[in-house]
């Protein structure tokens, strides 16, 4: 799984926490920027060449930070094949990931702490889609799933 992550100047520090926390457990990624505060990436363009490179099936799963993690979200939807979702706590992280597939975490550096990011990260990582639900929610979040697919295709023509 290629984890791609980004953040604008809102979300620099919370995405230098999440990457120094991904680095110690051995858990590899391309920082799409910003690199440094001295030269800072608006939210447009990280969550773009996230987009861009998630739409392509060059990366499975982004982390993006800007202050409050809506105007990632709201550009990375933008592309084909994102998902992307706001989160603010672990919970949401899981049900991103369980019910709705989500493969772009979005989150604000202005609402949430590094510690509690990393948390949400982890959390995001490892839940995969319709986990541990029982059979007939796994053939509904399936067909849901596939409706949203055939939205899409009208759309993204």
């Amino acid at each position: 799984m290629k984890i791609l992550i980004g953040a604008d100047k809102g979300g620099f520090a919370v995405k230098e926490a999440i990457s120094e926390h991904l680095r110690a457990q051995n858990i590899e990624f391309e920082d799409v920027g910003t690199l440094s505060l001295d030269a800072p990436v608006t939210f447009t363009e990280i969550a773009s060449t996230a987009g861009r490179q998630i739409s392509a099936g060059k990366a499975s799963r982004a982390i993006l930070v800007c202050g409050t993690g809506m105007g990632m979200a709201i550009t990375a939807n933008k592309f084909k094949g994102v998902y992307a979702a706001v989160v603010e706590s672990q919970y949401a992280a899981a049900y991103c990931r369980r019910i709705n597939d989500a493969n772009v975490l979005c989150m604000g550096g202005f609402i949430v702490g590094p510690t509690m990011a990393c948390e949400i990260t982890d959390t995001f990582l490892n839940t995969e889609f319709v986990q541990d639900f029982p059979r007939w929610r796994v053939d509904f979040l399936n067909s849901q799933m596939a409706k949203l697919n055939e939205i899409e295709e009208r759309n993204f023509k």
